[in-house]
């Protein structure tokens, strides 16, 4: 897995900043980047001590991903509020084998080699399928879920934040939640104030929705 931030909106925690001061000020927008970035930072952290979070929305973040499961992008398209560019199976021929090997069966030699001479069937089926002239979009059809892709996604900060809460959580599927905290990771070096507190609601709101009372982050 390859995660990169590749693009961000110009300034992020000023822009926020900029607009939750809006709400109490007779100042005009573009009057407010003359207030002192001090001033602008101690408002922003403020509004996110207090959860009023719909100023982020005017911030977003853009991440380059590649050599993840279609399995897992499955799962992160279901959020909604973002942008997604995701690599074709129908204009691109995956001719050659490249997919992801979850850990439960890596780390059995038996169950590892398994795996793989099944990918190697697979393999082998689709690429007899377009030697036969079967276009790639119906070729795909035999390809498995562990197949790896690539994709671009663009999320505002609020939307990241709920993103954070529900796939930085333990109980989320391995793969996702590696990818949320490699994110989070990211986007951390660029707007700190945001996101220092994001991750799990567990650590976040001290609530876990799932309930799980044997989870090492359950709150005590």
């Amino acid at each position: 897995m390859n995660v990169k931030l590749i693009g961000f909106t110009a300034n992020p925690e000023t822009l926020a900043a900029m607009a939750a001061t809006l709400t109490h000020s007779k100042k005009k927008p573009e009057d407010l980047s003359q207030i002192p970035a001090q001033e602008l930072s101690k408002v922003l952290r403020q509004v996110m001590k207090l959860g009023h979070t719909s100023v982020i929305e005017h911030s977003s973040f853009t991440f380059a991903i590649s050599d993840v499961s279609r399995s897992l992008t499955h799962q992160l398209v279901r959020h909604r509020i973002a942008s997604y560019s995701q690599q074709s199976q129908r204009y691109v021929n995956l001719t050659d084998p490249n997919y992801v090997v979850p850990p439960t069966i890596a780390k059995s030699k038996r169950m590892k080699q398994a795996y793989e001479d099944t990918m190697q069937v697979i393999w082998e089926q689709y690429n007899k399928l377009l030697t036969l002239g079967i276009p790639a979009e119906d070729a795909r059809y035999v390809l498995p879920n562990a197949t790896c892709t690539n994709i671009m996604v663009t999320m505002n900060a609020r939307s990241l934040l709920n993103f954070f809460d529900l796939r930085c959580c333990l109980h989320a599927q391995w793969e996702i939640r590696l990818l949320a905290n490699r994110m989070l990771a990211e986007v951390r070096k660029v707007a700190p104030v945001i996101f220092k507190n994001a991750g799990p609601s567990c650590k976040t709101k001290h609530f876990c929705p799932e309930n799980k009372k044997t989870c090492p982050l359950y709150p005590k």
